[in-house]
């Protein structure tokens, strides 16, 4: 029994020296629907280091660009079905909570020609996400991302903290509560 009080202190003590620890675990106790899914770590993994491209392919980008703010990462591809169904949902996301605090970071993983890209989002009426690129899988095979689509949640360091698999109603209540949880607002940015 001392035992037990003595983890339960010394836990406590690591969620009041460290908010955002707390903040996670507050996040991860309000998944239900969809977001049951979303699978948070036991301890932040680092993210994938390797680089992907803007749309044109004129300038390589990495996670590590996005540090300092929270950071939904979207891995899709222009044949994939269930992402066609989660892209508005996503649009929907940075729409309201997009801003200084968070952003929706999409990346079209393998081989996805830009016109079909661009048709893509034109067909499902998407037009404030980014369009980036991840021709050869370098980014994916570096995070581990096995199917499509995969989203992670990572935090202002640039680490992973969650991992969802599949399609998700990221626009739910329930996923904004998690969302504005893990951000410490309102959802206003």
């Amino acid at each position: 029994m001392k035992q037990v009080l003595i983890a339960l202190l010394y836990t406590a003590g690591v969620w009041l020296a460290n908010p955002a620890l707390a903040d996670v675990s507050a996040a991860a106790a309000l998944r239900d629907g969809d977001m049951k899914k979303l699978n948070f770590h036991s301890e932040p993994k680092d993210a994938g280091s390797a680089t992907f491209t803007d749309f044109e392919g004129t300038a390589e980008l990495a996670l590590s660009d996005y540090e300092g703010k929270w950071v939904l990462v979207n891995f899709w591809a222009t044949w994939c079905a269930p992402c066609r169904k989660e892209m508005p949902h996503l649009a929907e996301l940075q729409d309201e909570l997009g801003g200084d605090d968070f952003e929706v970071v999409t990346i079209a993983t393998g081989r996805n020609p830009p016109a079909g890209m661009k048709k893509f989002f034109a067909e499902i009426g998407v037009d404030n996400l980014p369009m980036h690129r991840d021709p050869k899988s370098a980014l994916a095979r570096e995070m581990g991302v096995l199917g499509l689509p995969i989203t992670v949640i990572l935090n202002p360091e640039g680490q992973e903290i969650a991992r969802l698999q599949g399609d998700a109603d990221w626009a739910s209540d329930n996923a904004k509560a998690i969302l504005t949880t893990l951000i410490g607002t309102d959802g206003a940015s």
